[in-house]
Formats: structure tokens, C-alpha cells, sequence
């Protein structure tokens, strides 16, 4: 089963994704903010992740930034974020994003590219 791991500070978007997620088939971890979520990253395999942008301590850009630093396998990262410019959507590209999605998201906006990158492997 692949596994995702979420990355919000709040607890009702990690609710929402998880639910979407779980029901799609896939195993969920997750975490409130960037220093958590590295140390997660760091510790354990994920399939991809779910970064939010607007994070305490460590936000998603320097979460992805450390990440994508770092010698773990380099897996898939969607950003998930109410900032919705083209700066904010460069910034999460640079910082290694590989989708970058405006909330709030509808089920299918985050499962049919998940599915796409993770090479359509869902497990239905």
C-alpha cells in the first residue's frame, strides 16, 4: 500500500485529506508542521507527500527545501496552499514541489494526480 504523508498545521484539512486519501486506498501519516514532518520524512519511506505552504516553525518551502536536500528517496510533493499567485507557485516549484493545488481541493483534484504520480499504482 502506498504511503502519503500529510503536512498541515490544521486539523480539519489533515481530516479532509486523510478521509480522501483512505478511501482511495492509500495508507496516511501525518504532520502539524514542517520540523515534524522532516523528522518523519527522515525516519520512514513515504510514496509522496502533501505540503501545506502556511506552516508554524517550518513552512512548506522549507520543508520541501530540506527534503529535497536531504540523501532520502526523492518522492513526489504536492503543495497545498490557499496562496494562489504565480510568486507562490514559483516559490513551491523551486523548493522542489512537483504539483502545486489552491484549497480548498475537491476529492478527484487530488486523487487523479496522485494516482498519475505514482505511476497510476492506486489501490482501489
Amino acid at each position: 500500500m502506498k504511503r502519503i504523508l500529510i503536512i498541515d498545521d490544521a486539523a480539519t484539512v489533515r481530516l479532509y485529506h486523510r478521509t480522501i486519501l483512505q478511501d482511495a486506498g492509500y495508507e496516511v501519516v501525518e504532520a502539524i508542521n514542517g520540523v515534524e514532518a522532516l523528522e518523519k520524512a527522515l525516519a520512514q519511506d513515504f510514496d509522496l507527500y502533501i505540503v501545506d505552504v502556511n506552516m508554524p516553525k517550518l513552512d512548506g518551502y522549507g520543508f520541501l527545501r530540506e527534503l529535497r536536500h536531504s540523501n532520502r528517496p526523492q518522492v513526489p510533493a504536492i503543495m497545498v496552499s490557499t496562496e494562489a499567485t504565480a510568486s507562490d507557485r514559483k516559490r513551491a516549484y523551486a523548493a522542489g514541489a512537483n504539483l502545486y493545488l489552491i484549497k480548498p481541493t475537491r476529492p478527484e483534484q487530488l486523487v487523479a494526480p496522485i494516482a498519475l504520480l505514482l505511476g497510476g499504482e492506486e489501490e482501489a
